[in-house]
C-alpha cells in the first residue's frame, strides 16, 4: 500500500507512524479507518475517495492493487468529517 506523502490524520489518532505500520503488516486495529483514492479508470467517477475499514485491506484484491491510501481515522464517524475536511480545503 502506497501512503499519500502529506497523510490527513484524524485527531484521535496519537501515533500515526504506528498506525501506518501496523496497516503495512496487517496487524488488526478495530477502530481504524482509511481513507483511500478510489481505483476507478479516468473519466466519471474518477478521484472519488473510499472509507474502508483496515480489515478489508487484508482482502486478496488489496494485496494485488495496493490502495493509495490519503488519511487515516479513529473509527466511521471521525472518518466522514476528515473527508469533509478534505473536500473543504479543496474547494478552498
Amino acid at each position: 500500500m502506497y501512503f499519500y506523502k502529506n497523510l490527513y490524520v484524524g485527531p484521535s489518532i496519537r501515533d500515526p507512524e504506528e498506525v501506518r505500520k501496523n496497516l503495512r503488516i496487517g496487524k488488526g486495529q478495530f477502530t481504524i479507518y482509511v481513507i483511500a483514492l478510489s481505483p476507478s479508470k479516468p473519466g466519471i467517477g474518477a478521484n472519488q475517495l473510499e472509507i474502508l475499514h483496515c480489515v478489508n485491506l487484508q482482502q486478496p484484491y488489496y494485496k494485488e492493487y495496493p490502495p493509495y491510501i490519503v488519511g487515516i481515522a479513529s473509527g466511521r464517524i471521525e472518518a466522514i468529517e476528515l473527508v469533509r475536511d478534505m473536500v473543504q480545503e479543496a474547494y478552498d
